[in-house]
């Protein structure tokens, strides 16, 4: 069947993805293959000392995105999609989005990057016996009872962003289990919220009800999860086009797409997912001895248990750097698109020294829990002995990227789990070999990339729209080595034992220094 054949029977899946810094839109075919795409370019706004977009930027950001894909597959099958065999939405894990009886927003959204639950992430931690981030809705839900704010008694509902578009296009309020395991802890053998944990929660008094009837409901990958309803398909594609009726299947977070889209989901695999923020997904055979503040305990889009290290902070810092550099190429007179400056530095740092010659670089835009840092304030700092050259410049900005991120994986390490390989996706990833590199000398661990890493969660998402009605027949895990990844193309970067040494050196000055980093948010 011809791309053009199946958009005009129906026969294609579509993923939508809300990410930091871009929506974008993924048709894919029975084959997996992308078929058309589209995307729309945001940005969080920090106001009232909060990260947040507005629900308006959100369904603007859905329909220009959309529109993209659609005038994509126009051009390039000469056919425009009508109707889909299902959909899926992912967007951004943990935040809060809160809701009267009436679906009115009670306050503003509160993304992920937010750090002002310390309080309340303490006390829940100490509560369930389990690592609470300050990022997790129950933290942002509970920082808001501990701090009387008014709309509190007010709430009917809380959800994630992908819950909140999921509930627009279907009316159901619903969540996978993936992204319900960033909003409050997941049981193991039930795969749903922990019940013993709830009762816990409910016998403080912070809210007027069960906590359960405001939590949405929590599906597994390859259950339907509702329909697109005539508002949903007028919101997505206000052409009017677009059919209703059209399943769903259950919305996702990013991580449990960039599991999907890696093919990490199985026992003794993990992935990385490098944007605005970086973490890691390691899917774990055994529970872990210890509660980790630096790690949260989160599961696959099937429920199975995972070790999440999340960062608040990514490659924000290095693409303002590469911005930089584009301009000064520009205002030298020889323009390079952004593709071009990003390939000619990352290629440079290739050349750079094993430790990046003394110098550290700190990406903390934001606040940073791992690091333990409330706020952030992007640094480079070296040593009048380092040797400052662009290879080595561009070497510790990588560096930085996964710098905190090391600092939690060295607590999985120390736990003894193991780990066969990890696979990566992100734009960083696109420059072939060079991030790779460095990230499995950071890790110590082979790192495969593969074809599809720069579609990342939106085709993972739109995946798991194709498994929809498949998980009688196949775990999830199966189908996606037999039904998506089968003779997939992938590059597997070895760890380096120069890179190995030279990143163990880096990160212990990376630790040592945070420090620096510490006086700067007081000083500044």
């Amino acid at each position: 069947m011809t791309a053009a054949d199946a958009i005009t029977t129906g026969r294609t899946w579509l993923g939508i993805e809300l990410g930091s810094t871009r929506i974008k839109a993924c048709l894919i075919d029975d084959a997996g293959a992308v078929i058309a795409v589209g995307a729309h370019a945001w940005e969080n706004s920090y106001v009232d000392r909060l990260w947040t977009y507005s629900l308006d930027e959100v369904v603007a950001g859905l329909q220009t995105a959309y529109a993209a894909l659609v005038a994509d597959a126009i051009q390039r099958h000469g056919v425009r999609p009508e109707t889909h065999a299902a959909i899926g939405v992912s967007a951004m894990m943990h935040g809060y989005l809160a809701f009267d009886a009436s679906g009115e927003l009670l306050v503003p959204f509160r993304t992920w990057r937010n750090t002002n639950t310390g309080p309340a992430a303490s006390a829940l931690s100490e509560l369930f016996g389990v690592n609470i981030p300050l990022r997790w809705s129950i933290a942002h839900l509970h920082q808001a009872a501990i701090d009387a704010e008014p709309h509190v008694p007010h709430i009917a509902s809380i959800t994630t962003l992908a819950g909140y578009v999921h509930r627009r296009l279907t009316g159901r309020s619903v969540l996978g289990v993936g992204d319900a395991s960033g909003m409050f802890p997941i049981d193991a053998v039930t795969r749903d919220y922990d019940t013993d944990l709830l009762a816990r929660y409910d016998a403080l008094g912070a809210i007027d009800r069960p906590l359960v009837d405001i939590l949405p409901q929590v599906l597994p990958a390859g259950h339907e999860a509702g329909a697109l309803t005539p508002e949903g398909a007028a919101l997505l594609d206000p052409s009017g086009v677009l059919r209703a009726g059209i399943p769903l299947c259950p919305p996702e977070g990013d991580a449990g797409t960039g599991m999907v889209a890696t093919n990490a989901v199985a026992p003794r695999t993990g992935n990385v997912s490098a944007g605005t923020s970086i973490f890691a997904m390691v899917v774990l055979e055994r529970p872990l001895e210890r509660v980790h503040h630096e790690l949260d305990l989160v599961t696959t889009p099937a429920g199975d248990p995972v070790a999440m290290v999340h960062c608040n902070n990514g490659a924000s810092e290095l693409a303002a750097w590469v911005e930089m550099f584009s301009r000064f190429s520009a205002a030298s007179g020889q323009s390079l698109d952004a593709d071009a400056v990003f390939e000619t530095l990352f290629r440079e740092a290739v050349g750079g020294e094993a430790d990046a010659g003394g110098l550290l670089a700190y990406n903390h835009l934001a606040g940073e829990p791992i690091a333990g840092l409330e706020e952030g304030r992007p640094l480079v700092v070296r040593t009048p002995d380092s040797r400052l050259t662009l290879a080595n410049f561009m070497r510790a900005q990588l560096y930085g990227v996964f710098g905190t991120l090391a600092l939690g994986m060295r607590v999985l390490a120390e736990e003894g789990v193991a780990l066969d390989l990890m696979f990566a996706h992100g734009g960083m990833f696109r420059t072939a070999g060079v991030a790779q590199r460095f990230l499995a000398g950071a890790l110590a661990a082979p790192v495969a990339v593969g074809e599809t890493a720069s579609e990342g969660g939106a085709w993972g998402i739109a995946v798991l729209a194709a498994y929809l009605g498949e998980s009688d027949e196949l775990d999830l895990s199966t189908y996606l080595e037999r039904r998506v990844f089968a003779g997939a193309a992938t590059s597997t970067a070895e760890p380096d034992a120069d890179d190995v040494a030279g990143f163990a050196a880096y990160l212990e000055r990376y630790r040592s220094g945070l420090v620096i980093e510490a006086a700067a948010v007081a000083a500044l």
